[in-house]
This record gives structure tokens, C-alpha cells and sequence, in this order.
């Protein structure tokens, strides 16, 4: 197996980049509170991020390794196709109407999370109740996003994807708990960042390489993943007749659809 030397250098280069903004964005929050910070510090940075840094740390909140690969993967998706990638649009929709409709009214209330004003108005059983769907959810998105992070790493570098997830969650986990939500938000700029460039970059060698063929002709046929094992990581390809990178419509889904559409 050979070794990618500039991957390696890269990957290197980056997390030694998002360690030390983490470490420097710890520090900066401390010199706001040298008597030790309040949880709601933690969490919340004190309320004082600024417009810039909120607008990249919010992005950043949905726009990770799982948005960009799922987006990926239920477009060529021959049963989904465009018509089922509603995340984009579901993502936008549901931050706009949340910064309209419920940001002030939140902030000036003092609350930092959004179970806080159904415990206040029904109680703490219903507070408690609430939390477990929101860390279930929490969990297996924390899961997504290292999966993906994974699967990215053992492409570039043909790292095993089990050492890939833990030093990955290990830097972010140790930057995390020097700085709270100061060390994430401005980490947060960074990555977003990278995010862009790397997208950009990536598309002349996505046009030029021999593996990809034009969108529109999948309007004729599509390669369909095939698994032939337990390993999600092996698998096989067939060809397919499908209805294109749009996708199909049936109308016994409807329901599916906007239940999708909402939980977004």
C-alpha cells in the first residue's frame, strides 16, 4: 500500500491548524471570565461570538462531511435522485424561520437550549422527556459526521477508517473541553472555510477524471451500489435503467415526503 505523502502532510497541517485556533479560541474566553467560566460560557460563549463568527459556526452546524457526502449519495441514488435530497433546502428553511421567529424572543429570554421554554411552560418531566430524542439525535449525527470524516481519510490517505474517527474525535473532543463553544465556533470558521475551497478545487478533477461520467446522462442509466458482504466499504456495481439524477415521483410517498420536509 503506498504512502500519501502530501495527503498525510495535509491532513497533518490541517488538524495542527484547527488545534491550535481551538487552543488560542480557549484562551481568549478565559481572558473574558479570569474568575473560571459559567456553564452558560460553555455553551453559549458568553452570548458574545459576534454576527461573523455566528453566521460560520451556524453554517458550519449543518454544513459537515455527513451534509456534503449525503447530498452526494441520495442524488446518484437511483431510487432518490434530486427530488429526495431535501436537506439543502430543509437546512435553509428551518434556520430562516427559527432567526425570524424564535432568535430574540429566545435570547432575550435567557434560555440556552430549545427545550428550555417547554420545561418552563410544562415542567421538568416534560423537559426530561424532550431531552431524550434531542440526545439520540445528537448521538447518531456526532456518529454521521465521523463516519463521513472516516470514509474521506481512508480515500486520501487509505487509513484504516476505526484510527481515522478516533484521532479525529479525539482533537475535537480536546479542544472542546478547553474552550466550550469559543474553541468550536472558531474552529468552526476554519473548517467552513476549507470546506469551500476544497469544493471548488475539487470540481476540475471531478470533470476530468476518466471514473466520472455527465449528469445528464443518467437520464439513460446509473451505476446502483450492490452489497456483497457486511462491509458498507466493499461493495460491487451494476447498471441500472433509472429515471435520472432528478429522480421519480410516486405519489404513495407524498407522505414520506413532507414528514421528511418537516423533521427538517
Amino acid at each position: 500500500m503506498a504512502v500519501n505523502i502530501p495527503g498525510i502532510i495535509a491532513i497533518v497541517v490541517f488538524y495542527l491548524l484547527i488545534l491550535g485556533i481551538g487552543l488560542w479560541a480557549a484562551r481568549r474566553g478565559a481572558k473574558k471570565n479570569p474568575d473560571g467560566p459559567e456553564s452558560e460560557d460553555v455553551m453559549l460563549a458568553g452570548r458574545d461570538i459576534g454576527l461573523f463568527v455566528g453566521m460560520f459556526t451556524m453554517t458550519a452546524t449543518w454544513v459537515g462531511g455527513g451534509y456534503i457526502n449525503g447530498t452526494a449519495e441520495v442524488i446518484f441514488d437511483p431510487a432518490q435522485g434530486f427530488i429526495w435530497c431535501q436537506a439543502p433546502f430543509g437546512y435553509a428553511i428551518s434556520l430562516l424561520i427559527g432567526g425570524l421567529f424564535f432568535a430574540k424572543k429566545m435570547r432575550a429570554a435567557g434560555y440556552v437550549t430549545m427545550l428550555d421554554p417547554f420545561q418552563q411552560r410544562y415542567g421538568d418531566r416534560m423537559g426530561g422527556l424532550l431531552f431524550i430524542p434531542a440526545l439520540l439525535g445528537e448521538v447518531f449525527w456526532s456518529a454521521a459526521i465521523l463516519s463521513a470524516l472516516g470514509a474521506t481519510l481512508k480515500v486520501v490517505l487509505e487509513l484504516e477508517i476505526n484510527t481515522a474517527v478516533i484521532v479525529s474525535a479525539a482533537i475535537a473532543v480536546f479542544y472542546t473541553l478547553f474552550g466550550g463553544l469559543y474553541s468550536v465556533a472558531y474552529t468552526d470558521v476554519i473548517q467552513l472555510i476549507c470546506i469551500f475551497i476544497g469544493l471548488w478545487i475539487s470540481i476540475p478533477f471531478a470533470l476530468l477524471n476518466e471514473d466520472v461520467s455527465p449528469i445528464d446522462t443518467t437520464t439513460l442509466s446509473r451505476l446502483l451500489f450492490t452489497p456483497v458482504n457486511e462491509s458498507v466499504y466493499n461493495r460491487t456495481f451494476n447498471v441500472t435503467n433509472t429515471t435520472g439524477w432528478y429522480g421519480s415521483w410516486d405519489t404513495a410517498y407524498t407522505g414520506v415526503w413532507i414528514d421528511y420536509a418537516l423533521l427538517l
